[in-house]
């Protein structure tokens, strides 16, 4: 397996694919590498390394008690790019994976970046605030934690065969195989870390973070997203990041890297080779 061991000693699973110019995908909660695959596969195949990494507490990566929190997530980030040497990456995070893409630039700035991208990310914030009256109130967010402890495995199934892919939606195609992969790909993270996760992508506040993208940038976002509204997450972002292409898919739902995966292939890579 290819794994590196970050400083705090959690061993991070990482999938290397192909040889080019170096792309990053960071995915999204309870997910882990393999939620990226179809867009991996595109890029690898159209002369682009892709790199694909467990966030620690998911897949394949190890299970620490603490530290499950965007500054640690976005700090092992930076130590796989150091530990493969990666210069001029492209970075692309999906939901949860944008906030980790969004909290490395913030923390350790753009000297290897080439171009970044979110899709369907969560920045700049999902919980409701005043300063963020936008964002889904905070029992939204309980009520996660809560049918968490009561049974993750019901809650994994019930996010996939609902909201995630927009198959409560009336007239919707149901793939069984979308469900089954997201269930087992939640039911691989630590149970421990998808919960503290929770509040790691919910309330984290990456607005001053998004102030500091200075690369090429490409927004992607479903206009029936709902688990991360688009205007407080996609539309807002592009307006702290003012040269930032805002795609909106219009109907996607959250999961569009499965739902609409040929047209988010085909836009990264026109973006990425643009």
């Amino acid at each position: 397996m290819n794994t590196i061991t970050t400083r705090d000693g959690v061993e991070i699973y990482f999938k290397d694919w192909g040889s080019g110019p170096p792309v990053i995908l960071s995915h999204g909660w309870p997910l882990n590498a393999d939620s990226w695959e179809s867009q991996a596969f595109h890029l690898a195949s159209n002369g682009f390394r892709v790199v694909t990494h467990d966030r620690r507490g998911h897949g394949r990566s190890g299970q620490p008690w603490d530290g499950n929190d965007m500054d640690h997530y976005a700090d092992d980030l930076a130590q796989v790019i150091e530990a493969l040497d990666l210069r001029d990456v492209s970075l692309f995070g999906f939901s949860t994976g944008g906030g980790e893409v969004a909290r490395y630039v913030g923390r350790h700035g753009t000297g290897r970046v080439a171009k970044l991208g979110l899709i369907a990310a969560v920045p700049p914030q999902m919980v409701q605030s005043a300063t963020n009256p936008g964002g889904l109130p905070v029992s939204v967010f309980d009520g996660l934690r809560a049918a968490s402890l009561a049974d993750r495995s019901k809650l994994y199934r019930d996010i996939a065969s609902g909201p995630f892919f927009g198959f409560n939606r009336p007239g919707a195609t149901v793939s069984q195989g979308m469900i089954d992969a997201f269930w087992l790909q939640g039911m691989q993270a630590g149970h421990k870390n998808a919960y503290d996760c929770i509040k790691a992508f919910s309330e984290t506040d990456f607005t001053e973070d998004l102030k500091k993208f200075d690369r090429p940038t490409l927004i992607v976002h479903g206009d029936d997203d709902q688990i991360v509204p688009i205007d407080a997450a996609g539309r807002a972002a592009a307006r702290l990041i003012p040269h930032a292409t805002l795609k909106v898919y219009p109907g996607a739902p959250h999961g569009l890297a499965d739902t609409h995966k040929d047209q988010l292939n085909a836009d990264l890579l026109a973006f990425l080779t643009a």
